[in-house]
């Protein structure tokens, strides 16, 4: 465990994203425009092929960090029976759900039921599949749709906010059943499928397309909510949600309906829209 993954046991973790949140979305001409060209230098982020390559056109550090792409720049796996890749970034680790548990580093594990929220919400993923993908900074920050869907529900879960990194992955003890995260659940025409926002130390929040900001505010409790009345379908490959800093997404499928796409594996790069997984039924 390095330095900076064991003081974050001991920091406020709300506060500090708090006022990360305060400078994401400073419009301080001086302070944006420093963070923006921090962040571009030091991780190699590649605006030629964002929609607005000029990094001095960006209001605010929170502009530049959920920027759109050009159009074309990624484009979804030909074959329709592929489910896609959620995100840019790289993938942690992803594979069965085994007995319940979802594989996070060597020695480590947590149970999808942790991770969802409830023992219900778990159980049609049993003995299904999982795949956890890691955000870096220098990565498109918005999250599409695997596979097209209908949502039902989502369920705000509290905690606390580690980070995210390879560091905190491999030491931190079911770090993404203990980070606050927002739960998506989706009826497809194969089942259920759950797609998971988690939150990370200095994350400003996580946003969707049919409800806007999500988090923060940060919550106390579980807080579900019920959206099957409201008729939000979503395409495979169309714009779910977004992370206004580097985090991590989940996506859970039940059993029997796809296989992974074998040459996946963990600390593999990827990019949204190629080919995550395929139909087998």
């Amino acid at each position: 465990m390095n330095l900076v993954t064991a003081l974050t046991w001991a920091l406020p973790h709300r506060l500090l994203s708090s006022l990360a949140r305060a400078l994401a979305y400073s419009d301080s001409p001086r302070r944006k425009q420093w963070l923006i060209d921090t962040v571009t230098r030091k991780f190699g982020v590649n605006l030629a092929e964002a929609a607005e390559p000029d990094p001095g056109a960006y209001p605010t550090f929170n502009a530049f960090f959920t920027r759109a792409l050009k159009p074309g720049a990624r484009t979804p796996d030909p074959d329709p029976n592929a489910l896609l890749m959620p995100a840019d970034g790289r993938v942690s680790q992803c594979g069965p759900i085994e007995g319940g548990r979802i594989f996070q580093a060597k020695g480590r594990s947590f149970t999808a039921a942790e991770l969802l929220g409830s023992e219900a919400a778990a159980a049609p993923y049993a003995d299904g599949l999982f795949a956890t993908v890691y955000l870096s900074p220098k990565d498109y920050h918005r999250v599409h749709m695997p596979w097209t869907g209908r949502l039902r529900e989502t369920v705000h879960v509290p905690g606390r906010l580690f980070s995210v990194g390879p560091d905190a992955v491999a030491s931190v003890p079911r770090l993404f059943a203990r980070n606050e995260r927002l739960v998506c659940h989706f009826d497809t025409d194969f089942g259920p499928m759950a797609v998971v926002m988690v939150g990370a130390l200095l994350v400003s929040g996580v946003e969707t397309v049919w409800s806007g900001e999500e988090i923060p505010a940060y919550a106390d409790r579980i807080t579900p909510k019920n959206w099957s009345g409201e008729d939000i379908v979503l395409e495979r490959f169309e714009e779910m949600a977004r992370f206004n800093y580097g985090s991590t997404v989940i996506v859970l499928l039940p059993p029997g309906v796809a296989t992974l796409e074998p040459l996946l594996q963990a600390e593999a790069s990827v990019r949204l829209g190629q080919r995550l997984a395929i139909r087998t039924s």
